[in-house]
């Protein structure tokens, strides 16, 4: 019972601080209105989610992996994320419009 309280209290740490951070660390382009419309030359990233903190947080206080590591390849996943959530949202709005035509 007592590793399920801290587990819960930890998480609980984690998604208190993924909604502070959500508007310092969300930088994403703004989404497309045309379906033609040619993509952002920088997507920005997606805000930091709980899980994301958690990894981060994981790598700050184990030694099984580089801290520089985990947090470049956090910035590349966001940045990666944030250009296909520009790219789906795109590719929905050319389905609306095909779908009105």
């Amino acid at each position: 019972m007592r590793h399920t309280v801290l587990v819960m209290a930890t998480l609980a740490i984690y998604a208190v601080s993924a909604a502070d951070a959500w508007c310092r660390t969300d930088t994403q382009a703004p989404p497309p209105v045309r379906p033609d419309q040619r993509p952002p030359a920088e997507p920005g990233m997606i805000p930091l989610t709980v899980a994301e903190i958690k990894r981060l947080f994981s790598a700050a206080t184990t030694r099984t992996s580089s801290l520089e590591h985990t947090a470049h390849w956090s910035a590349w996943r966001r940045r990666h994320q944030a250009c296909a959530r520009w790219f789906h949202r795109r590719a929905h709005l050319a389905t609306a419009y095909t779908q009105l035509s």
